[in-house]
């Protein structure tokens, strides 16, 4: 049965991976869209112009809290991890719009069930998901030399790797090429440079390059996915979870629960705080969770274009 429309659909712009406003990364969430086609997503997505927007409609199980779609605005993803984390803070908020709590959220998207605890505990509300997917190699694509990958971000071959941490192809529902840096300073240089970035990215098979380095016990880190119409992400929550399988390959994760401190977006004037716990058994990553925070920005209705 066809779903009806109106001339225009509720949506809120989010904050995510921060409690501050203005800062971390921005979300589009589009609500009651309901019977509104791939399409007209994209179209709305573009509108928007953010990293991510996310379209929220009735679950197909009515045990789960909401199915989902997720638009770059460039094209359709299966998964990503702020709107994961900024959709489920809207939808437990709006449910339980004041005093502390805990529930889950449970979100059907393309990549699979997501489910997501969330907690307000005073002023503070976070949410932790677990990986719909774990992080493994991918079937094709090659990891180019590091002096390439140098010459792609702008940078001398002596400041690509850093201790047994050299660049890497993974994939969790999305794909990430991993390109550890010497320190926050080489971090801070790092541009796409072209047509070298072209040129190493077109090797991988990807078009989303995450750079990491050591700071404060933890990793701060950027991501660039020029050709997807993101120059820069100021908090990528899948490359996030998908960097367990990096860490594990460079020696860097034990057995047991290893839970890492995350920073991203600084170099944009967008500050971000990423929470990333990954469970090692038998040499081998078997969870990943992320985990951080959303705040309100802006609310609206915004109108819905014909159709393509």
């Amino acid at each position: 049965m066809a779903v009806s429309l109106p001339d225009r659909l509720p949506f809120q712009t989010w904050d995510v991976f921060t409690d501050t406003r203005f800062a971390g990364n921005p979300l589009a969430i589009v609500d009651q869209a309901d019977g509104l086609d791939p399409a007209r997503m994209q179209v709305l997505a573009r509108e928007f112009n953010l990293s991510e927007t996310i379209f929220v409609q009735a679950p197909d199980d009515p045990r789960h809290s909401a199915k989902v779609r997720i638009f770059f605005p460039t094209a359709e993803i299966p998964f990503a991890g702020h709107p994961t984390i900024g959709c489920a803070i809207f939808l437990a908020t709006r449910a339980t719009p004041e005093g502390d709590f805990e529930t889950e959220v449970t979100l059907e998207e393309q990549a699979g069930l997501v489910p997501v605890r969330v907690w307000r505990r005073g002023a503070s509300v976070q949410a932790e998901f677990v990986a719909p997917v774990l992080p493994h190699a991918p079937a094709q694509g090659a990891v180019p030399e590091s002096a390439d990958l140098a010459r792609a971000c702008g940078l001398a071959p002596e400041q690509v790797g850093f201790g047994r941490h050299a660049p890497g192809l993974w994939q969790g529902g999305p794909a990430f090429l991993y390109i550890p840096v010497a320190d926050p300073d080489a971090l801070a240089m790092a541009r796409p440079q072209e047509p070298a970035w072209s040129d190493a990215l077109q090797a991988t098979g990807v078009d989303s390059a995450y750079l990491y380095t050591p700071q404060g016990g933890g990793y701060r880190a950027r991501m660039f996915s020029p050709t997807a119409g993101i120059p820069e992400d100021p908090a990528t929550g899948s490359a996030s979870a998908i960097l367990a399988a990096q860490l594990l390959a460079s020696g860097a994760l034990p057995e047991g629960e290893t839970r890492i401190a995350l920073q991203q977006g600084v170099e944009m004037g967008r500050p971000s705080r990423i929470g990333l716990t990954v469970v090692v058994k038998a040499g081998a990553v078997v969870q990943v969770r992320v985990a951080g925070s959303a705040v309100p920005v802006s609310e609206g209705r915004i109108a819905l274009p014909d159709r393509p």
